[in-house]
């Protein structure tokens, strides 16, 4: 019996008697990415955890509701880790564990229950008074394969991307057989410099920009993720959201596999390495086949660069060629053209394309052909407006919404502005159907960080002045049509329509570019609970009351539909109509799982994950080699 003893005494870690030190408010730390494979690691700093070859990490995981805990040799030297200042603290027992298992019970928690239900409770909170009443795309991905400047003309397209998440990034570059990947928290730009990229060599790469959904905003959900497993190594990045994520994770935990993230891209790789197929992408047509939902994937292994659309085609994904023959793969045509790489086409729904060495560029049909359903929201609202999404115009969508607006539902106005950045162009619209002056009224500020200080003496409406700053002279003793994309709380637009007044404003009119929105999307856009959605409890007339305008309207259902007669089958409108094409199983918004990886432990050194290097050649630390496993 090996003793496993884990103890935390004013800020010190012990770990089979060695000590290291730690911050002890440190929570929800660290994820292993590979649990077969050593990667190559460099550190910067001190600030992270990082693992030496003789180490056993232990983490430490929730392993259910009741407050139970359980730890685990972590098989690999691959950690990465966000350091929050959640208040929070350990205190576990001592317990015996066969050399060699792979987890062990503890008997008790001992803290704030109340606090261990979400640790980053305090964080939430602040995010939601930066960001206000609005949805958000959770992702982008970029997929690169042929240039010898890959991993930079990677960074240049998910900063095209940012838009589609400001959380986190990270990038995998393939090079002679060998993986290198660097994750951050953060912009891309804050996550990324010269000296990081220099540590991406290779001519194929993948990348992704994160945002996350409530209490899943930690290093270790950051993609792309990398894992070996038998016949090599691959790396994954997502766009969308599994809406089965839950039975399939609980079906592959009772079959002896280990999460170390709360992401349900984790289950992609899981289904891949446990998949009896072969080749590789029969792995992923097998995978591909058990999941539901929403999905648009990117998949790097040492020669291959994969890429992949539900049969829904929820989510887009684009693909094009630069000058010198390399394949781009991205979510939009903004990234391909700021790398100056041509748009070909879509990837079609359900399928699959392959780019490599030896056959260039293989089209394989991955699933049955189903009806395309098209995420509407993307024309609305998380797409940039020089993008083509689905074939159409992202710009010529919210200027034809404006115009519908001017026509259901005209006013005497003197001026028209709109709510920075989203509802410009469908203003514009607006204001030359009704032929009359569009100015900017609103002028949003670039500036403002994830947080910020406010002054002791409270300042009504603070987080919205801090971003929208009315102009005066657009607005005093104007009768004013104010044009934003949607309403979804109804907050913010509270707080614009005061903005306005105050500013001298005699009359407010909202107009909304888009149909009220009635219900949660639960395919890849991080959205508030249906209960919490304005529109599914009021009526207009009591939304226009709240928000205290003086008329409100929205784009009508059936006239949206009416902008592409003949393809208006094609998109999903399930938040505003209800009509789900993939039934949702996991009804919880803030889904943060139950088995939530919380702590690593690890001997010996601590520093900041920069890249690794995963090497086919597989290796574990002493007495927790598993069977089948040669050196």
């Amino acid at each position: 019996m090996a003793a496993v003893q884990v103890a935390q005494l004013r800020g010190v870690l012990t770990v089979n008697g060695a000590s290291s030190q730690h911050n002890s408010k440190t929570a929800d730390l660290a994820r292993s990415v590979s649990t077969r494979t050593v990667p190559a690691l460099s550190f910067s700093n001190s600030r992270g955890w990082g693992c030496s070859v003789n180490a056993s990490p232990l983490l430490l995981s929730r392993q259910d509701s009741r407050q139970n805990w359980c730890a685990r040799p972590v098989q690999t030297a691959e950690l990465r880790s966000d350091v929050p200042d959640a208040e929070e603290s350990f205190h576990v027992q001592q317990h015996d564990v066969e050399a060699g298992d792979c987890a062990m019970q503890w008997k008790s928690y001992t803290g704030d229950s109340a606090r261990v239900e979400n640790p980053m409770l305090e964080r939430l909170n602040m995010r939601e008074m930066n960001e206000g009443d609005m949805w958000r795309e959770e992702c982008g991905v970029v997929g690169i394969f042929g240039d010898p400047e890959a991993s930079r003309l990677c960074y240049l397209a998910l900063h095209a991307l940012q838009h589609r998440g400001q959380e986190g990034a990270g990038i995998v570059t393939s090079d002679n057989g060998t993986l290198h990947t660097v994750t951050g928290m953060g912009l891309v730009s804050e996550v990324f410099d010269q000296s990081k990229l220099a540590k991406l060599p290779g001519s194929a790469t993948i990348g992704h920009v994160r945002y996350a959904t409530a209490g899943a905003s930690v290093l270790k959900n950051v993609q792309p993720f990398v894992a070996g497993y038998r016949f090599g190594s691959v790396a994954v990045a997502h766009n969308g959201n599994l809406v089965n994520y839950s039975k399939l994770r609980a079906e592959l935990e009772d079959t002896g596999s280990i999460f170390n993230t709360s992401s349900d891209t984790e289950v992609v790789l899981h289904l891949i390495a446990i998949s009896k197929k072969r080749p590789f992408l029969a792995r992923i047509v097998d995978a591909c086949e058990q999941l539901e939902g929403a999905y648009s994937l990117v998949f790097l292994t040492e020669d291959k660069l994969v890429a992949v659309r539900d049969p829904f085609g929820f989510r887009p994904l684009v693909m094009g060629r630069r000058s010198n023959g390399a394949y781009v793969f991205a979510s939009e045509t903004c990234a391909l053209d700021l790398i100056e790489a041509t748009y070909k086409r879509e990837v079609q729904p359900g399928e699959m394309v392959v780019i490599d060495k030896h056959d260039g560029e293989t089209s394989l049909c991955l699933l049955p052909h189903k009806q395309r359903k098209a995420c509407i929201f993307e024309h609305i609202y998380f797409a940039l407006p020089n993008s083509i999404i689905f074939g159409r115009s992202v710009y010529q969508s919210r200027y034809e919404y404006g115009q519908i607006l001017a026509e259901e539902a005209p006013v005497e106005c003197d001026v028209v502005i709109a709510v920075p950045d989203s509802g410009v162009v469908a203003a514009l619209g607006y204001a030359a159907k009704a032929n009359v002056r569009f100015q900017q009224g609103l002028i949003r500020s670039h500036y403002v960080g994830r947080t910020f200080i406010e002054p002791s003496q409270k300042i009504r409406d603070f987080g919205v002045k801090l971003k929208l700053a009315p102009v005066s002279h657009v607005l005093k003793g104007k009768r004013v049509v104010v044009v934003d994309d949607s309403i979804v709380r109804g907050t913010t637009s509270t707080k614009i329509v005061r903005l306005i007044k105050e500013a001298g404003a005699t009359e407010v009119h909202m107009r909304i570019a888009s149909p009220p929105i009635t219900g949660s999307c639960y395919y890849g856009v991080d959205t508030p609970s249906t209960e919490e959605l304005i529109s599914s409890r009021m009526g207009v007339e009591e939304i226009r009351k709240v928000i205290d305008a003086d008329s409100l309207a929205f784009l009508p259902l059936e006239r949206l539909r009416g902008i592409v007669p003949d393809e208006a089958h094609t998109f999903c409108d399930a938040c505003f109509s209800g009509d789900y094409p993939v039934p949702p199983r996991d009804l919880v918004k803030d889904k943060e799982e139950l088995q939530k990886p919380v702590m690593a432990l690890v001997e010996g050194y601590e520093g900041k994950f920069e890249s690794a290097a995963i090497f086919k050649k597989s290796w574990t630390p002493p007495d927790l080699e598993p069977a089948g496993v040669t050196h």
